[in-house]
């Protein structure tokens, strides 16, 4: 079995997530159309293929504990010169975000690793380019505004095209809540009084 290089991200729906695309393959970075829209939860992460089913089951538990939260996007910000990046900001959903890729990167889990930088949830929109590329991308997005409920994160592989495709979704709240008891009649049926 060889190995494979894996990432676990949020996807940025759509329209949001291809208009995103598209703008960031208008600023000129090649790697525009191979990556879909996302926040990155676990960085490329090379991995043996033999432990992908395990990787699947840890997925599937962190995905059963955690919950939907609002995520919103607004305006730009940039790693450089650190890094050349030219990014959209998180301002809602961040800490949601954290907390998820921590438990994604748990010791206990068979995706432990350490990052190249402290974390910091984002959506990539030039990427390697021309300076003056990333400084259009910086000041024409500056106004960009999205938000959405998010539900799931996902399982991407990278091909030997460089072209990362889904693997698998993981939905929020596999089965209840933990800490959040049941509840005794659904709510839109009020619950049957007693005379």
């Amino acid at each position: 079995m060889g190995t494979v290089t894996l990432g676990v991200s949020i996807a940025v729906p759509e329209p949001y997530g291809s208009l995103l695309q598209e703008r960031r393959a208008g600023f000129g970075d090649p790697a525009a159309h191979g990556i879909p829209t996302h926040v990155t939860l676990l960085p490329p992460t090379e991995a043996d293929e033999s432990v992908l089913p395990e990787v699947e089951e840890h997925l599937t538990r962190v995905a059963a504990a955690g919950r939907a939260f609002p995520m919103r996007l607004s305006g730009t910000g940039t790693f450089r010169p650190l890094s050349p990046v030219v990014f959209v900001k998180v301002v809602e959903g961040a800490a949601a975000c954290t907390q998820l890729q921590q438990r994604v990167r748990d010791d206990s889990g068979p995706l432990v690793r350490e990052l190249q930088w402290p974390y910091h949830p984002h959506v990539t929109v030039a990427h390697g380019i021309a300076e003056e590329a990333m400084d259009r991308a910086y000041e024409e997005l500056a106004g960009y505004e999205a938000a959405w409920n998010c539900t799931s994160f996902a399982l991407y592989e990278q091909g030997a095209d460089g072209v990362w495709r889904k693997l698998r979704e993981y939905a929020f709240g596999g089965g209840p809540v933990p800490g959040v008891p049941p509840q005794s009649a659904p709510v839109d049926e009020p619950a049957a009084t007693h005379h």
